[in-house]
């Protein structure tokens, strides 16, 4: 990540656990809304509900993945924020 600056690097792990906290709430069907409440979190991908993405709702399929990678001792590397560790 020495290629991202660390404070646009933590504002991403800052959206990834609002999207993180989501799935999490989302997977209880109770938690869901009762036109979701009825659907699997599974295959194949259905939406389970909406959540606030920072005032934008967004539909939310629970099977979504983000990664992150990094390549660890490499020269120049910046320490990673607080909320990516």
């Amino acid at each position: 990540f020495n290629r991202i600056d660390i404070e646009v690097l933590s504002v991403v792990a800052t959206q990834v656990k609002v999207i993180q906290d989501a799935i999490v709430k989302h997977a209880v069907p109770m938690n869901r809304e009762p036109i979701y409440q009825a659907l699997p979190p599974g295959t194949p991908p259905v939406p389970v509900g909406y959540f606030d993405f920072f005032g934008d709702m967004i539909k939310l399929i629970p099977t979504t993945s983000h990664y992150i990678t990094m390549n660890p001792g490499y020269a120049g590397r910046a320490e990673l924020p607080d909320n990516l560790k």
